[in-house]
């Protein structure tokens, strides 16, 4: 379990977060907001949760008092006034994914019995025939982008609006409403098809307990800019980023898309991020792609070798027009959702930015485990924060066996899910169905997923995410996907297939051949370059080639069983 290195503020509910940093940040800057192309509106502390009450207040007054409202859209201040204002005094809140297909919206509407809806404006068609249906029990249609109310819908800047005047005349329905921190306040819908995804039950102590953890190891400071970039439906973002960020007392900027983030970071001198590896990987190239233009790559990769013994301040001197290159505020980033390979990380650290990893579900509120500036080890999650207990069991001759969590941060159950529940939860202990190592000092590496894991028919186990890793690297392979395949009626006789997603450009510009065949026999090549590296047993025998990219969650994660059905199809 990782030493606390930082004080934090005690909270036993997300009002009680609210109200006891109120007076602290006051007038400190919350939000800062684009408002033309040069121009930004910014929001305080006190501001925020002066519309955090109002909007709560509007919100009993039409009669969501102990209801249901879901949440739907771009990462925006709206969408974060319409979580708080819901679970700090009015219902249940229920984020969900804004890139859903309307069946699979309308499904989730239905199975969470919501009756309310916050949404942006590209979403208010489908809400409105969503609306119509009588299989659900929506109600109320709630637009954050609507100034004024218009006929069935509200307008979340009107209803603000009507909240402070009702404040005025003496309405504390929301202010004064007592907080139950062990009830579900939250539900969150996991990755999936939709009649597979589960409904993750948290609490207020579940969530502030996570707060509280992350915040006593992850340094983040009055004044600090985190900027917003992964979908803030997910647990990750919403608790490490949105709610991290307004308890730590920081100031929260919204990037404008993936292909604005450098521009974003040096615009808004950005100090904390967390993000994904993809984005990690692409400001790297950045960096890779400014050096090579300008003919210093080579000087570059020397240095990395000289100064590698350098402290990080001394490094971010060395290396102060590629930290200027983004804002050069940076100084705490933070790695989740996959795996980050750690040949990147350790790049990062060379060049003097203290990137580290950390692991989480949503059954966990996140955070389990994550680096910290005193506790590092490269391809580590860390250990576990605070509070969080962790152990393996099952393990094999190398240590490696399923990660089970124990700690207040652990989901309520799985809703109206005993069955899913009970096997989750045993014992107090969650099985997470991650496979992972943990060495003397604590330091927990994550293996892969179980249900992932290919047994073949001498035993051995085969990691997809190890080799999908390996593969990776082969220059011109956007991403791969390991899956084991059935040789003979003998289940066990399994041999490693790989389909390789390729970018077209850089295979051509590299190895200079341009039709598919030519294309698919120099990858093929490198993977044979592959297969040296490894134990014979884990050898790839059998190739897909595509340009078309995986299948994945929101947050990047390959969905393994629908990317094994659709190459079962395709070999069809």
């Amino acid at each position: 379990m990782s030493k606390k290195i930082y004080e934090c503020i005690e909270i036993k509910d997300l009002k009680d977060m609210l109200n006891k940093t109120r007076a602290i940040y006051d007038n400190d800057i919350a939000y800062k907001i684009r408002d033309g192309k040069d121009s930004y509106k910014t929001y305080s502390h006190e501001e925020t949760r002066q519309m955090v009450d109002a909007l709560g207040t509007a919100l009993i007054d039409i009669g969501l008092k102990d209801k249901r409202i879901a949440v739907i859209g771009d990462n925006s201040m709206e969408w974060e006034l319409a979580y708080l204002a819901t679970v700090c005094g009015t219902g249940t809140i229920v984020p969900l994914d804004k890139s859903l297909p309307e069946k699979e919206l309308e499904s989730l509407i239905e199975r969470s019995e919501v009756e309310a809806i916050f949404y942006k404006d590209k979403n208010e068609e489908a809400v409105k025939r969503i609306k119509l249906l009588e299989n659900n029990k929506l109600k109320h249609l709630i637009s954050m982008d609507k100034k004024q109310n218009e006929e069935g819908i509200y307008s979340q800047a009107e209803l603000i609006e009507k909240g402070k005047a009702l404040i005025a005349a003496g309405d504390r329905s929301f202010i004064d409403a007592k907080i139950d921190s062990e009830k579900m306040s939250i539900m969150l819908f996991t990755s999936g098809t939709t009649s597979a995804s589960k409904v993750v039950a948290l609490s207020h102590k579940n969530i502030c307990s996570n707060l509280m953890a992350i915040g006593s190891i992850v340094k983040l400071d009055r004044g600090d800019v985190v900027l917003s970039v992964l979908p803030i439906h997910h647990v990750f973002e919403c608790t490490v980023g949105f709610l991290f960020s307004l308890y730590k007392g920081a100031q929260t900027v919204f990037c404008d898309g993936l292909r604005h983030i450098g521009a974003n970071l040096k615009e808004y001198q950005v100090s904390f991020m967390a993000c994904v590896p993809g984005i990690y990987e692409r400001i790297l190239g950045m960096v890779s792609k400014r050096f090579a233009k300008e003919g210093r790559l080579e000087k570059l990769l020397e240095q990395e070798i000289e100064y590698e013994n350098c402290s990080m301040e001394e490094k971010r001197e060395i290396y102060k027009d590629i930290h200027e290159m983004f804002g050069g505020k940076l100084k705490t980033m933070v790695c989740g959702a996959a795996a980050l390979d750690p040949k990147i990380e350790r790049k990062y650290r060379q060049l003097g930015f203290p990137l580290v990893q950390g692991y989480g579900l949503t059954e966990t509120s996140p955070v389990v485990g994550v680096g910290t500036e005193l506790e590092y080890k490269t391809g580590s999650i860390g250990k576990s924060v605070p509070g969080v207990e962790v152990k393996i069991v099952e393990a094999n001759d190398e240590g490696i066996g399923e990660l089970l969590v124990k700690g207040p941060s652990v989901m309520l159950g799985y809703y109206k899910n005993e069955e899913a529940t009970k096997d989750a939860l045993q014992d107090g202990w969650f099985h997470t169905g991650d496979l992972a190592q943990i060495d003397d000092e604590g330091y927990i590496f994550i293996r892969g997923r179980k249900k992932s894991v290919i047994v073949l028919k001498n035993g051995k186990n085969i990691f997809p995410e190890e080799i999908e890793n390996l593969v990776n690297k082969v220059e011109g392979v956007k991403e791969s996907f390991i899956f084991g395949k059935q040789l003979s009626d003998d289940q066990n006789d399994i041999k490693i297939n790989c389909k390789i997603v390729f970018d077209r450009p850089v295979v051509e510009e590299v190895y200079k051949v341009f039709d598919d065949a030519d294309i698919n026999k120099v990858l093929s090549e490198k993977i044979k370059e592959v297969n040296k590296a490894m134990p014979p047993y884990k050898a790839i025998r059998g190739l897909l080639f595509s340009e078309d990219p995986l299948i994945k969650t929101s947050t990047n994660k390959i969905k393994r069983q629908e990317n094994l059905d659709a190459i079962k199809k395709f070999e069809l």
